[in-house]
């Protein structure tokens, strides 16, 4: 039998029917509740037409129903397709047209956000909808099984070119997501705290790893500092994961010096360094041991971890604060010359490449962006340049693709500057990525405009707002008379980095 999610929860339903699985706003499921309730679901989406093989759209803010439908499309045999509620409407309108599911679940966030009129499949809305179809179905499972190469999830990532690109996570790939608990300590008796949006891997793999473990896991609807404080002592939380950013959000609240955070066990976090102000802070509050994780949608989740042995600010091994640790196991990894795919030798910056039974099966219909980045052998070009030292840590040095971090949310420069490219008053556009106090990075615009036109900074950003989702816009935009370029015209990056205050 292959280990589904689906087929773990049956396991975890038979042997343990009575433990708590999932706690949402204060209502708590235990197995034999998930299991009933996913069953339900699953044969609602077959009702709805759903088979084997067909795809099953998401579009809704963490809810309990949420992961019900997670193990009801496995049940069956279906594809999940998580979409981002914090996109436009044209992305999601792009992207339902290359994912063609057969029907699209939706909360009223995600409602707004389908494309009007909209008759591209059926819909059904979370709530009184939802509630009543899914009592009408009988809690017998449907059975499927699951073969390890079947596709059990697609998410959509965004290209350097702007085009979302849907990974396609097998049931093998995902199955690591329980090795991934035990390596992070997790068991029957774990309390895991998720806050991370459910479309993302790391909400959707990450937040399941402790369920898949037999434990309880505390699922939010979004960030909010107040209610991590709440929760925490509330339930025992033992797990969470959170961007250095929410982390220091959580430590800047004032409330956090009078709570109890005594059960916190682990707080992993990922993005971008803790860096050791913010560690030091952070191990003097809560208490708890810290750990790095490096990861990415298209390897199912984490592959390489910093552990907490190796959180010590002022021990004789601080440096390797500075990396996201070494790689798990079951992953093989290379910094590579990307020119001619040797091996870089230590210390030398090159490209990360990645080999693992993690690895997606490549982009949905997409064969030149999957033959691009799963070259010969099996390596995945994670478009990350990095060291490693001769311990095998990994040092991220700068991205290849130009991409900014923003809150844990990846932001690639190309999409805003093809919108802003699209404004009648923009002759040239540059987007790099400048610090920021509270997200660590920020979009920053650099606009040359036509000869004979104007445009404020404020008509620009309202502009990027029509057509982008409004974490992707740029914050500031500054106007110049020209941008660098090299001698072939390419825009240097690293020029515009140094002249506008981002660091080379």
């Amino acid at each position: 039998m292959t280990e589904t999610f689906a087929n773990t929860l049956r396991r975890h339903a038979r042997h343990r029917p009575g433990a708590p699985a999932l706690t949402f706003q204060g209502c708590t499921r235990t197995f034999s509740d998930l299991d009933a309730d996913s069953s339900r679901s699953a044969n609602l989406l077959a009702a709805r037409g759903v088979s084997a093989g067909d795809r099953v759209a998401i579009l809704s803010k963490n809810r309990a129903e949420y992961f019900e439908i997670i193990y009801a499309a496995g049940k069956i045999g279906a594809t999940l397709v998580c979409l981002n509620w914090r996109l436009s409407v044209r992305e999601i309108g792009d992207i339902l047209a290359d994912a063609e599911p057969s029907l699209v679940l939706v909360d009223e966030t995600g409602a707004g956000l389908l494309p009007d009129p909209f008759s591209r499949c059926d819909v059904l809305h979370f709530g009184a909808d939802f509630d009543a179809e899914r009592a009408a179905q009988s809690d017998t499972d449907p059975g499927h099984d699951g073969e390890p190469d079947e596709v059990a999830l697609i998410l959509y990532t965004s290209g350097t070119t702007g085009l979302p690109k849907g990974v396609m996570l097998s049931n093998e790939g995902m199955s690591y997501t329980a090795e991934l608990a035990k390596a992070w300590g997790m068991s029957d008796h774990s309390v895991n705290l998720v806050a991370m949006p459910l479309f993302h891997i790391g909400g959707c793999g990450y937040g399941s790893s402790t369920m898949l473990a037999g434990g309880h896991t505390v699922l939010m609807a979004d960030v909010d500092i107040a209610a991590i404080i709440d929760l925490i002592p509330r339930y025992s939380v033992t797990h969470t994961f959170m961007v250095p950013a929410v982390v220091q959000a959580l430590l800047n609240a004032p409330e956090v010096a009078g709570a109890d955070m005594s059960s916190l066990e682990l707080l992993m976090y990922g993005a971008s360094p803790m860096g050791d102000v913010l560690l030091r802070r952070a191990i003097a509050t809560l208490g708890c041991n810290f750990m790095h994780a490096y990861g990415m949608t298209e390897s199912s989740g984490t592959v390489v971890c910093l552990g907490p042995e190796w959180h010590d600010p002022d021990g004789p091994n601080s440096h390797l604060l500075k990396s996201c640790g070494t790689a798990l196991p079951w992953v093989e990894l290379r910094v590579v010359d990307p020119a001619t795919g040797a091996d870089r030798p230590i210390g030398e910056v090159g490209e990360l490449w990645l080999r693992s039974p993690m690895l997606m099966k490549g982009y949905w219909r997409n064969p030149k962006a999957t033959a691009d980045a799963i070259v010969a052998g099996g390596w995945f070009r994670s478009g990350d340049a990095a060291y490693l030292d001769d311990e095998g840590h990994v040092f991220l040095f700068d991205r290849y693709k130009d991409m900014i971090i923003s809150g844990g949310e990846n932001i690639y420069p190309a999409e805003i500057e093809n919108v802003l490219n699209g404004h009648p008053a923009v002759a040239q556009v540059g987007v790099i990525g400048v610090p920021h106090e509270r997200w660590g990075e920020t979009p920053l615009a650099v606009v040359v405009l036509r000869e004979g036109q104007t445009a404020t900074e404020a008509e620009l950003i309202a502009h990027t707002r029509a057509d982008l989702a409004h974490y992707k816009c740029p914050t500031r935009i500054a106007f110049a008379d020209a941008l660098p370029r090299n001698a072939s015209g390419k825009l240097l990056k690293p020029e515009m980095r140094r002249l506008y205050g981002a660091g080379a």
